[in-house]
């Protein structure tokens, strides 16, 4: 009996080597793409129509490192005599009647959209709304005074502290003595950070 060599699995010697130059040898057509934008106008400048329109969104948006603040307007837009302020219109979808008639009654009226268009989108009527709150309007003299009293009461509130801290109830030591007199500080300072020693 004579001894065959044991077959091997795969494709047979050389074959390979011609199915590369096979597929070679076929040419595959060149298939072209439409373009993906249209070419612009000649006439049109892109360059000059993006620097525009760059000015313009800079004037919207102000300094772009700080972000965004949603609820800016320009102070020049203000006229004369009147102030202007975003006010809570509604929480959550819901309004509430009682700070509407509080406001009201304060002085504050809603600033009409027909007043300062660039706020609101094109065509829209009725006042300036943005996520929930309504630019309002109302004489800077009233303003003046409602602010003039708020930090009336603001000292009268920390005048009352500082009286109630330095006294002391009926039958208790008086806190006249330096030991224990009470020690406000009407300023900022920095607290000493404790060593890890």
């Amino acid at each position: 009996m004579s001894e065959t060599a044991p077959k091997k699995r795969g494709r047979p010697f050389g074959t390979k080597k011609k199915t590369v130059e096979a597929v070679q040898a076929v040419e595959t057509p060149v298939v072209s793409r439409p373009a993906m934008r249209p070419e612009p106008a000649k006439s049109d400048d892109p360059r000059s129509r993006a620097a525009q329109r760059a000015a313009e969104l800079r004037g919207h948006l102000g300094n772009l490192d700080e972000g965004q603040d949603e609820f800016h307007f320009d102070p020049n837009m203000v006229p004369d005599g009147w102030s202007y302020e975003w006010k809570t219109q509604k929480v959550l979808g819901q309004e509430n009647p009682a700070y509407t008639v509080a406001l009201r009654r304060t002085g504050w009226e809603p600033v009409p959209a027909s007043r300062h268009p660039e706020m609101m989108p094109p065509g829209a009527t009725g006042h300036i709304e943005r996520k929930g709150m309504v630019l309002m309007e109302r004489p800077k003299e009233i303003t003046d005074e409602m602010r003039a009293i708020d930090y009336r009461n603001a000292r009268n509130q920390v005048r009352t502290k500082e009286s109630q801290l330095a006294s002391a109830p009926d039958g208790q030591f008086g806190r006249d003595h330096a030991s224990v007199r009470p020690k406000i500080s009407h300023g900022y300072e920095p607290i000493p950070i404790p060593s890890d020693k």
